[in-house]
């Protein structure tokens, strides 16, 4: 199942230096230290946060300390984990914005209508970011939660969000970011892929089978502020065992563009 342990740590060192004095190195390293415990390592010796953030020994101790000391990490022993204050950083940036109240409850409807997962996700980077998630009651269900990170090229709300954009930006995202594949289905032709965009923009709606994980199927569409920006993604996913790609388009897609456009609709007429 595709969950945040697929993906790699955070690397300081794979981070391009930031000239000028607006640029704080000792916070950026910081966060790069939150970022290298993940579902693959949450709990790590000194050692190991070194070589995942590229920090030396003593670097990273003295913001390991630091972190302890405001009540974000904890030690026991020689390894070090997170604590769930960590979560406030999170909700600091999800309580700023008014959609997430909104969007669950239209959510959660939906979840109920088609028995499969409903969730919003942002794009960052080369990634998406989930935000929200209502996972459906079933045995075998994806594992995501708000927070967890997929790349965007190859998912259906990645490539949602992506195809908001011009040429000029998809073509610097692929020099960065060159297409990977995930399966035998992944597209990674860089034509084959903008083509793909250009038809999911004119479409308005965007369909992902098996491309990110074998068996997984993903149906996402926009959602729009006022001024029509999309400024996040929601899909619905499921097992291609039980919902195939032809049976979620005919039968998911006017009820996901429904609840999208609810939830659109209320975030235009918030103040």
């Amino acid at each position: 199942m595709p969950d945040i342990a697929t993906l790699p740590a955070a690397n300081a060192s794979e981070e391009r230096p930031r000239p000028g004095d607006s640029y704080v190195q000792s916070f950026a390293r910081g966060l790069a230290v939150i970022r290298s415990f993940d579902a693959r390592a949450p709990q790590q010796t000194l050692t190991e946060v070194a070589q995942r953030t590229g920090l030396t020994r003593a670097g990273a101790r003295r913001i390991l300390l630091t972190l302890e000391g405001l009540g974000y990490v904890s030690s026991q022993g020689r390894q070090f984990s997170l604590t769930p204050k960590i979560l406030d950083l999170g909700f600091a940036y999800l309580s700023s914005l008014p959609l997430w109240n909104l969007a669950e409850p239209v959510m959660e409807k939906l979840v109920e209508e088609v028995k499969e997962s409903c969730s919003a996700a942002v794009l960052d980077g080369a990634d998406i970011v989930y935000v929200l998630r209502i996972p459906t009651h079933k045995i075998m269900s994806i594992n995501l939660g708000i927070g967890s990170r997929l790349p965007a090229a190859c998912t259906s709300m990645g490539r949602t969000l992506l195809a908001e954009l011009d040429a000029a930006s998809l073509d610097a995202r692929l020099a960065r970011h060159p297409l990977v594949a995930h399966t035998a289905h992944t597209l990674t032709d860089p034509a084959r892929w903008k083509a793909e965009l250009a038809r999911v923009r004119q479409q308005g709606w965007c369909l992902v089978d098996q491309e990110l994980e074998e068996g997984l199927v993903s149906l996402s569409v926009p959602i729009r502020d006022r001024s029509g920006r999309a400024i996040a993604a929601m899909n619905i996913s499921g097992q291609v065992a039980r919902t195939s790609a032809r049976h979620m388009v005919e039968q998911f897609l006017p009820r996901l563009q429904a609840a999208s456009a609810q939830i659109s609709q209320m975030l235009q007429m918030k103040p």
